[in-house]
């Protein structure tokens, strides 16, 4: 039986667009490990008569260029049940498949192609003459690259001169939304047992699929993390070694500096104890563009334009939790010697947690607006200011061009949150400096409830369950 498919209805429907036109389409999907992209065309396949798919080896130490070929080679016999035939080069097998698909409505789908490539430089270039000399014939064909290594694609195919006007789409995957999310559990399932798997696994389809909807959050969390053979207790080195085509020390260096809290570059390097310099920026870079982190940039509230103040966060929850419980842990874990207790008995357990839940909220911003029912926003992001003495950060605001700015705030708390989020939220509006006309509104944002006086005191605009993002289309 094959697995449900949740979400991604937006991304079909743009790639079942192409299939209304008259001429062939080259599209690339772009997204972290394990975020669901395969699983993306697997269903777009459905409206092809016919869908090949096609998936390099794991670019291991020993993998030559004849171990890509000759399983692609096999791929070949049993897609197009022929017998095996062995290439030398990357042309003749390429053309070999090229000249099974001149007509009918074909999706050919290429996955991983930077392990397909990663031993042979002119593997890119024989894709090109694949594409102009073959595939484009078939008007009715969408061929489809995919790859989790997001730097590589973006080096050496999207900003390639070589495919300039070649590419039809460009799809890059994040997190399920948490509705979509929401659809993995069957009813009766409290909002806070929910957020307590989202704070590890995040909207990631795949380790959602892991968990065994009968048992508890932490039995499930127990079982994922921290006994041996775990899903998740070794796969943080596989996501790195997979994607970054050198050595991976750096990166993980400065996910584990970002895992505390967000921090501008500077900050960075002087947590990992390093001179600033260019590669630091390109490290963020492709940490950025796998997925793991995110840029935010504050603004200025007169003009609405970005500053160039910002900081990075860890934005993939697995991430955190991976190097904050899992990673310590390894020794006993593989040993079978590791208990666990409560979850809430871990080490800083209230303090990641909430920043966890500060990123489900911003990868769901969206949601926000919805709830919010904004509209004409200028600008939107955590914000923070420097001139303003010990300085002013604000969770997540937004600006509207009716002078509106809402400022909202993040709120992790075991038990109802109490009357003093009022002083706390009224500090930071006094702090933040702002034009003359801005009117600031407080919003909450919860998981476990708030008390009857903060209700009562009227002093939010808006408070907003966990429970309302994930039923909010």
């Amino acid at each position: 039986m094959s697995l449900l498919f949740i979400g991604r209805q937006a991304e079909l429907k743009q790639l079942l667009e192409l299939t209304e036109k008259n001429t062939a389409s080259f599209v690339v999907v772009k997204g972290r490990r394990r975020v669901g992209k395969s699983r993306l065309i697997q269903e777009f396949g459905k409206y092809f008569e016919q869908y090949y798919s096609f998936i390099g080896l794991p670019p291991e130490k020993h993998t030559t260029i004849s171990h890509q070929l000759n399983e692609f080679s096999r791929q070949v016999a049993r897609q197009f049940n022929t017998s095996f035939a062995r290439y030398d080069d990357w042309s003749d097998l390429l053309w070999a498949v090229g000249e099974r698909l001149l007509s009918g409505k074909i999706l050919l789908l290429f996955d991983e192609i930077s392990w397909m490539g990663s031993k042979d430089p002119t593997f890119l270039g024989k894709i090109k003459n694949f594409w102009d000399t073959q595939l484009k014939n078939n008007n009715k064909l969408i061929f489809v690259v995919c790859g989790s290594a997001s730097s590589w694609i973006e080096k050496n195919i999207l900003s390639s001169t070589g495919f300039v006007g070649r590419i039809s789409l460009t799809l890059t995957l994040g997190e399920l939304s948490l509705s979509d999310c929401n659809r993995f559990w069957s009813k009766n399932i409290s909002a806070y047992e929910k957020f307590k798997v989202l704070a590890v696994t995040g909207g990631i389809p795949k380790y959602l699929e892991e968990i065994n909807f009968k048992h508890s959050a932490e039995e499930n969390i127990k079982k994922l993390c921290f006994i041996k053979g775990g899903f998740l207790v070794e796969e943080f080195d596989q996501i790195f070694s997979d994607l970054f085509m050198r050595k991976t020390a750096f990166y993980k260096q400065i996910v584990k500096a970002l895992s505390t809290g967000a921090k501008e570059q500077e900050e960075i390097c002087t947590a990992l104890d390093i001179a600033r310099h260019g590669r630091i920026s390109e490290y963020l870079h492709e940490l950025e563009l796998a997925g793991f982190i995110a840029k935010d940039h504050t603004w200025n509230i007169k003009t609405g334009t970005d500053s160039r103040l910002r900081k990075y966060r860890l934005q993939d929850n697995y991430l955190r939790f991976y190097l904050k419980y899992i990673e310590k842990n390894l020794g006993k874990i593989n040993r079978d010697t590791y208990s666990i207790g409560l979850l809430t008995s871990l080490p800083e357990w209230h303090t990641i947690i909430g920043l966890q839940f500060e990123n489900l909220v911003l990868n769901n911003r969206k949601s926000i607006h919805n709830i919010l029912r904004i509209d004409g926003i200028v600008s939107e992001n955590p914000f923070f200011q420097r001139k303003t003495g010990a300085g002013c950060q604000i969770d997540y605001m937004i600006q509207t061009r009716f002078n509106t700015l809402y400022i909202c705030e993040t709120k992790f708390s075991k038990n109802k949150i109490g009357h003093s989020i009022i002083q706390e939220v009224q500090k930071k509006i006094d702090t933040l400096k702002r034009p003359k006309g801005f009117s600031c509104r407080p919003v909450l944002i919860h998981v476990n409830g708030v008390s009857d006086d903060v209700i009562d005191s009227n002093y939010f605009s808006n408070i907003i369950d966990f429970g309302e993002l994930l039923n909010c289309k």
